[in-house]
């Protein structure tokens, strides 16, 4: 039993982490504006994302961008 109950705090402990991880993600992406106007391209979406995910690292100088192209539609 006692293995069982280290295990469970762990799993939450991770989980809570991770959470406020990505919240602080969330704010980071909001304080750029990322989330404002309505053009979503893939590079918008992309930085979006990746600032979200990188969270924290953005508080400590860390600017993620990416830059991508998508292919143009034929005629």
């Amino acid at each position: 039993m006692r293995t069982r109950r280290a295990s469970t705090t762990g799993s939450r402990i991770v989980t809570i982490v991770v959470v406020v991880w990505l919240l602080i993600g969330v704010a980071a992406a909001g304080q750029r504006e990322y989330f404002s106007g309505s053009d979503a391209t893939c590079a918008k979406v992309g930085t979006i994302l990746v600032t979200i995910i990188a969270g924290p690292l953005n508080y400590i100088g860390a600017n993620p961008k990416i830059d991508c192209e998508a292919p143009q539609p034929s005629r």
